[in-house]
């Protein structure tokens, strides 16, 4: 089940608000657990297992840290087998496939690896689990004794799936007391409608052209059909992942939580460094608080710096996916940064912006090729048509045609990536206060309506980042 669905919209998320409300403060975080658990079950009846398992195996592993506090060789001992735990579980499903087919190909074997589905959501809620374990492990948080309280936060459903990486001493406190107000649950309903109109209406139908386009052949592409493609996708990934986590944390605050913002304008960035302090930010404070600070961070030299940046970019691309693309990806965007830092962010910050904004965009979208085609010699080659080798031509009559279908929508979708629609709703709210309490709800009204419509007609609603 996914936010973007009619059965969730009108059947799962009243049904679960209603229940929690009715129910007594002491029981939500049951109410809460109970729902998440059916929300999962709903799409992996069998891997929800996994996800129990996970969350009981590291909340006993949290309360014996905190039991032998004083007994570090003790203490040490359970951390350690957590970690290993939560990574081999992840290795297993995500990464074993991947390992043997390398071992096969280097060294000419027949290994056989099982087939194994990848369990939705593993990714988030593995990271999730660790983070909690080494908080504790840290004495950052006590150990949680309630297993109720501890598996709505695992299981949580508006985060489960797709993030954000909630960090659990962002929301210990909330777990224990949260109070949700007309005003409050309002908001959340805003943030949740905005993200649902972001995915269905603008990542959905502008994920059509990039679809059209990735389906011909490369060799047949124009120059313009490439860029088109291209542009789509980058405006894809965002409103698709950047609405879900907007829903995520609307939720959030309709059941009283308070979940960290993981999209920030990325796209309005003039340096690749800034974009990745915007584009999924819940992971990027991850891996920096869990990866790059303890390996040393900028402490201890620039060359053991650039070390541990090429480590967290490795380690980021190989936890979007078990394939050389991602990994490729990652160490692309690690590379970036570490030249931004030793030479361009000092170049970048003097040059108009205009041409630090083309920059970061233009190195942007060559790294969105290379992790959207998972074929590299197929990235390679479609890079090149985007700069004139190997195009059949530079313009022809089907890019000039799409062109003209998609030009509106892909205006309309740059303006929407910007922060120029938010500030057009608080100039209403600040400028016409009487007026703006009956508008801003029929704008919303309305986008929930043509979402709505939109769901009931057309059949096209992937969810990218179902894969990670």
């Amino acid at each position: 089940m996914v936010f973007s669905s009619l059965n969730f919209l009108f059947l799962f998320l009243p049904l679960a608000l209603l229940v929690y409300y009715l129910s007594p403060r002491k029981l939500r975080n049951a109410v809460l657990l109970a729902a998440s658990l059916i929300f999962y079950a709903w799409g992996e009846p069998l891997y929800i297992l996994l996800m129990i398992g996970s969350t009981v195996f590291d909340y006993m592993n949290g309360r014996l840290i905190e039991k032998y506090r004083h007994r570090k060789a003790v203490q040490s001992t359970v951390f350690i087998a957590s970690m290993t735990g939560s990574l081999a579980v992840l290795g297993l499903f995500k990464y074993a496939g991947f390992v043997v087919d390398n071992i096969n190909q280097l060294f000419h074997l027949n290994i056989e690896a099982a087939d194994l589905p990848l369990p939705v959501g593993i990714s988030f809620y593995t990271f999730q689990t660790m983070s909690y374990v080494i908080d504790v492990y840290r004495g950052k948080v006590p150990a949680q004794r309630n297993i109720i309280s501890f598996g709505a936060y695992v299981a949580m459903f508006p985060q489960l799936v797709a993030g954000p990486i909630v960090k659990y001493s962002h929301i210990a406190a909330q777990l224990e007391s949260r109070k949700v107000t007309l005003e409050r649950f309002g908001e959340g309903a805003e943030l949740f409608m905005r993200g649902l109109a972001k995915k269905v209406l603008l990542a959905n139908n502008i994920g059509l052209l990039w679809a059209h386009i990735k389906a011909e052949p490369i060799e047949q592409l124009s120059v313009l059909s490439a860029w088109l493609g291209i542009v789509a996708f980058t405006l894809q990934i965002y409103f698709d992942f950047s609405g879900y986590s907007d829903m995520a944390r609307g939720l959030g605050k309709m059941f009283g939580f308070d979940f960290m913002e993981n999209f920030r304008y990325p796209y309005i960035s003039r340096s690749v460094t800034e974009f990745w302090r915007r584009w999924h930010i819940s992971l990027g404070s991850w891996f920096r608080e869990y990866v790059y600070i303890p390996l040393g961070g900028n402490r201890s030299g620039l060359v053991k710096q650039l070390r541990n940046l090429g480590i967290v970019w490795f380690l980021t691309g190989f936890w979007h996916g078990a394939s050389w693309n991602f990994i490729i990806w990652g160490l692309y965007f690690g590379v970036l940064v570490m030249t931004e830092k030793l030479v361009l962010l000092r170049w970048l910050e003097r040059s108009p912006a205009v041409v630090s904004h083309v920059y970061t965009l233009l190195a942007v979208m060559v790294g969105w090729v290379l992790f959207d085609l998972e074929h590299i010699a197929s990235a390679w080659h479609f890079i090149g048509v985007m700069f004139g080798s190997g195009a059949h031509a530079a313009v022809d009559q089907k890019a000039l045609y799409d062109l003209s279908t998609y030009a509106v929508l892909l205006v309309l979708s740059a303006i929407c990536a910007t922060p120029l629609p938010g500030a057009i709703l608080t100039l209403i709210k600040q400028t016409w206060r009487t007026a703006g309490i009956v508008l801003i709800p029929l704008i919303y009204a309305l986008l929930l309506v043509l979402s709505t419509a939109y769901l009931v007609n057309e059949s096209y609603n992937p969810f990218l980042y179902f894969r990670f």
